[in-house]
């Protein structure tokens, strides 16, 4: 979570624990491409793997230290084991290009082309938003046009940034114009702030999406909301990308296009255990700029919330359930 701009990290789960991989398999991975973090200073920490019998621990780097998702845990809320139910790798760093940004992109798409061939489960951590688009595209080639559950301050579907008609504000205008989205099967939580015009938001209604501002989720529980969410993009595979500046930035102020009067980590929580039961084929979390947040908490969030998108992926058990 400590990367420079274009960034990516991959992990993978299966339900074996043994040889070769066998679905479902979560994969991990950190794609390195974050130049539409605005205000970022590039920095990065390695992830690491350590493996004590039974027990994997995951750290990913956020910085000064790492981050780690204990092979041992179980959700207390929820009674999801997904380190009991899947077996999940650390891929580690895509291989990214810092000086090209379109061979940047090539090469993830290619990356995940590759993990897919072993039907996995793919789970990346960026990077700021544009890696949700390679992220799409390969996604859609093995299981065709993609519900999704966006999380953000933003769309992101800008037709251009300065000129340049793939950035971090674009990605998922170009995955409607691709294809690679259903649109009827798309929604939007916690859109807010200022915009290039009035009506940026309509773009999305115009296409099918539920867009959910984010005055429709103050003083209150998203239980309600979410089984709204379920029955619109439920019928298919579903992508969930959830950008940390969602949060307001009270909560995790280490990003780059902080926007207030954002969603609480409680709705958070909510959002993510709310997509449990859906056909989840592949997630994100993005733009975590952890030079903007002395405390470390926006990475420690971070990497809560990813372990949390591990506990609703399909073939999780739920102990005692």
């Amino acid at each position: 979570l400590g990367v420079p701009a274009m960034a990516l990290f991959l992990a993978a789960c299966s339900s074996s624990n043994e040889g070769d991989f066998e679905p479902p398999v979560v994969l991990p991975f950190q794609e390195l491409y974050d130049q539409g973090i605005t205000r970022y200073i590039g920095m990065y920490s390695p992830s690491t793997t350590e493996t004590d019998g039974n027990i994997t621990r995951y750290s990913f780097g956020v910085g000064d230290g790492p981050l780690c998702l204990d092979g041992t845990a179980y959700n207390m809320a929820t009674r999801a084991a997904p380190f009991d139910s899947l077996r999940i790798d650390d891929l580690g760093d895509v291989a990214t290009n810092a000086f090209n940004k379109d061979d940047s992109i090539a090469r993830i798409e290619a990356y995940i082309d590759d993990l897919l061939q072993h039907d996995l489960i793919t789970v990346a951590i960026g990077g700021d938003h544009t890696v949700a688009l390679p992220h799409l595209r390969a996604l859609a080639k093995k299981h065709g046009p993609l519900g999704m559950v966006h999380v953000d301050a933003h769309t992101d579907i800008n037709d251009d940034m300065f000129g340049e008609k793939i950035a971090h504000g674009t990605p998922f205008r170009r995955a409607v114009e691709e294809g690679l989205l259903d649109g009827d099967r798309v929604v939007q939580i916690g859109v807010r702030g200022t915009g290039y015009a009035a009506d940026d938001f309509d773009w999305s209604r115009e296409q099918g999406f539920r867009v959910v501002q984010v005055e429709e989720c103050w003083h209150k529980s998203l239980e309600p909301l979410m089984a709204e969410v379920r029955e619109k993009v439920s019928g298919g595979p579903v992508y969930v990308s959830f950008d940390i500046d969602g949060l307001d930035p009270a909560y995790a102020p280490g990003t780059g296009t902080l926007e207030i009067g954002g969603l609480t980590t409680a709705q958070g929580l909510e959002i993510i255990r709310g997509c449990w039961g859906l056909d989840v084929v592949g997630c994100d979390l993005v733009e975590v700029a952890p030079i903007y947040d002395v405390s470390g908490m926006t990475s420690r969030i971070a990497g809560d919330l990813l372990y949390e998108m591990l506990c609703v992926l399909p073939g999780v058990e739920r102990r005692g359930a």
